[in-house]
């Protein structure tokens, strides 16, 4: 058994350095007053777009209704008007006094209006009895009240200047139109009533849906500050975008209580495992001042003692080292790096210190194997599991060193042959501090899988711990370029 850390990323997380903390109750903020609230923000805005597309149907509706039936109308006088100067074109004013009576006697509607006067305004034809008073001297087209048959109506007329001071009107009777017109109009106006009511209605349930959609969210905050950590948000199920929050929100949360129950483990840990040297130092320090006959006896033991400490300043520059690469503060400094000189290197370092205690170890690297990294941080991941290897295996095993590449990215492996980690174990390898019972003789903190394992999560590779038969096999999977420009 060897050291481990976290094989998960819920054990990498557990080992943040981060200090428990619970907030005191408080009362929610006060709102900022009814028009500083979202939700009555997003309900006005969902009831403006509302009024505005009502708007603009309904202009377009009066448009094509009451305006098109203007349009037609202006377009019938002007037609007709230029019939009948062209008949006064043709034949003078005979012809042209000639032409509103056939026409007048041949409207079938009865909605033609003709007048024609001479120069005092007096009727000279048509259908009208007065030439209208109340317009202006030069106008040219008018809508004006007419009285005819006893019935006072609405008309468009036109009017058109002859020669010899002749004046004449073109117009139509507009009554059913005008009456056409008001119940358009009518109705436009209590369509906009209910298009307030109703983008009223549709902004109080926006807004609600907005309140309640967040109060949970807010609630689930307001417990978590309190202290329950175990409270989530809500997920309805229908997979829209406050779903998608949620989730989001729910796995931050699982994330902090990995973190807070990581911090309890890192603590226990590190008051377990750094109690025993700084017990036996102290206690070598108190023999020592009591019992030392000699310089020699006291020196001794103040060596004895510096070394203890030193195991525990080792312990700590470890624990500082995995945090610096999980925060990722070097990951600017990455480039594309050929390990193989890296990994011959590194195996002709240990080649020696197996040798010494009668081991051996057989390198097949290939001639180039790039990866996108830190040279130095995968320099020391790869000396870790060497420096494991060498540390279990027996005085005759054997370690072998290897690297190939897969697609996208290069497999860098260490393999011996000694007890190996049972299945049981893996999960939990690489989790700091961690020792199986096989390792709870052998020297170390349990932080050398630790720190290879923050090298791979923070590389975005991975680090697979797997049986040799007898022995392990550590298995570092690097990215062959930038996981974020792949992704992107």
């Amino acid at each position: 058994m060897r050291e481990a850390g976290p094989a998960s990323e819920a054990g990498r997380d557990a080992d943040l350095t981060v200090r428990p903390w619970q907030a005191p109750p408080r009362p929610p903020a006060p709102a900022t007053g009814f028009f500083g609230q979202a939700g009555v923000r997003f309900g006005m805005i969902y009831a403006s777009l509302f009024g505005a597309s009502s708007l603009a149907l309904a202009a377009f509706l009066w448009w094509s209704t009451a305006g098109l039936l203007d349009r037609q109308n202006e377009a019938a006088i002007t037609v007709d008007t230029q019939g009948l100067l062209e008949r006064y074109g043709e034949g003078g004013l005979p012809a042209l006094i000639d032409t509103i009576e056939q026409r007048i006697a041949g409207n079938i509607d009865e909605d033609g209006i003709y007048l024609l006067v001479d120069s005092d305004l007096r009727r000279l034809a048509g259908n009208l009895e007065l030439w209208p008073r109340r317009l202006p001297a030069d106008f040219d087209w008018a809508q004006l009240h007419i009285d005819r048959g006893g019935a006072r109506g609405m008309a468009r007329v036109h009017r058109v200047d002859l020669a010899e001071g002749l004046h004449m009107l073109v117009g139509r009777d507009v009554e059913s139109r005008t009456q056409l017109r008001s119940i358009v109009a009518d109705a436009m106006l209590w369509a906009a009533v209910i298009a307030v009511l109703l983008g009223t209605v549709g902004a109080v349930a926006v807004r609600g849906l907005f309140r309640a959609t967040l109060a949970d969210v807010s609630a689930t905050a307001t417990a978590i500050s309190m202290g329950d950590l175990m409270r989530r948000v809500k997920v309805t199920g229908h997979s829209d975008e406050f779903d998608l929050l949620a989730e989001t929100i729910n796995d931050m949360l699982d994330r902090i209580a990995r973190l807070m129950d990581g911090v309890r483990q890192v603590s226990n840990a590190i008051a377990h495992d750094l109690r025993t040297p700084i017990t036996r130092a102290r206690m070598r320090l108190e023999d020592a001042a009591t019992h030392a006959r000699t310089e020699a006896d006291l020196r001794l033991a103040i060596e004895r003692a510096q070394a203890d400490l030193d195991g525990i300043v080792a312990v700590f520059q470890a624990l500082l080292r995995i945090a610096e690469i999980e925060a990722g503060a070097r990951r600017s400094a990455f480039t594309q790096v050929d390990v193989a000189p890296l990994l011959a290197d590194l195996a002709e370092l240990y080649e020696a210190a197996a040798e010494e205690t009668g081991q051996s170890l057989v390198a097949r690297i290939p001639p180039s194997a790039t990866v996108f990294g830190d040279r130095d941080m995968i320099q020391q991941a790869v000396a870790n599991l060497l420096d494991n290897a060498v540390k279990f295996s027996p005085p005759t095993g054997m370690i072998r060193l290897s690297a190939h590449a897969t697609p996208g990215s290069v497999e860098i492996v260490v393999a011996d042959d000694g007890p190996g980690i049972p299945p049981q174990d893996r999960e939990h390898a690489a989790q700091r501090f961690f020792r199986g019972e096989a390792a709870r003789s052998t020297p170390g903190s349990g932080l050398g899988l630790s720190l290879v394992q923050a090298v791979a999560m923070l590389h975005g590779g991975t680090l697979r711990l797997e049986d040799n038969a007898p022995g392990l096999r550590a298995v570092l999977q690097l990215p062959a370029s930038d996981p974020r420009q792949v992704a992107a």
